[in-house]
């Protein structure tokens, strides 16, 4: 098992970004607690380490989790390391309908709080675009 971990300045602003681009949703407390904030109280979390971290996970349990912890340092160079949303279906769909299908996802995901950074074309059509979430890592719809 394996998850894939963001360093950011708000984890809440990340998740609540990323679960519905990805159909991600918040994980249940662990057994026996109602809360995560009660799993965290019962761990004796610190009340300023409690907006440290944010989690999400596949409905389905199959793909890996997210985490998103909160760090002091900033941003500062472009991604090695990018998500690409894979939307369209492919070169085996019409290009018609790839490019509707990658522009419905761009106004949901800029709608919500992301940036267009670049759009880039193919042979016949837009072949992907180039976002960035609300902190500014880089991300394709393709």
């Amino acid at each position: 098992m394996w998850s894939v971990t963001f360093d950011c300045a708000s984890p809440a602003v990340m998740a609540r970004f990323w679960g519905p681009a990805l159909g991600y949703v918040t994980p249940p407390p662990p057994d026996g607690f109602a809360t995560w904030e009660a799993w965290a109280r019962h761990h004796e979390v610190p009340d300023d380490e409690l907006d440290d971290g944010a989690y999400l996970a596949d409905p389905a349990g199959v793909l890996p989790s997210l985490s998103f912890l909160k760090v002091p340092e900033g941003k500062v160079v472009k991604n090695r390391l990018h998500l690409d949303l894979k939307v369209s279906g492919g070169r085996s769909v019409p290009q018609d309908e790839r490019e509707a299908l990658i522009r419905a996802t761009v106004d949901r995901l800029t709608a919500a709080g992301a940036a267009v950074l670049a759009e880039h074309p193919g042979r016949d059509g837009l072949d992907h675009v180039v976002l960035a979430d609300p902190e500014g890592n880089e991300f394709c719809v393709v």
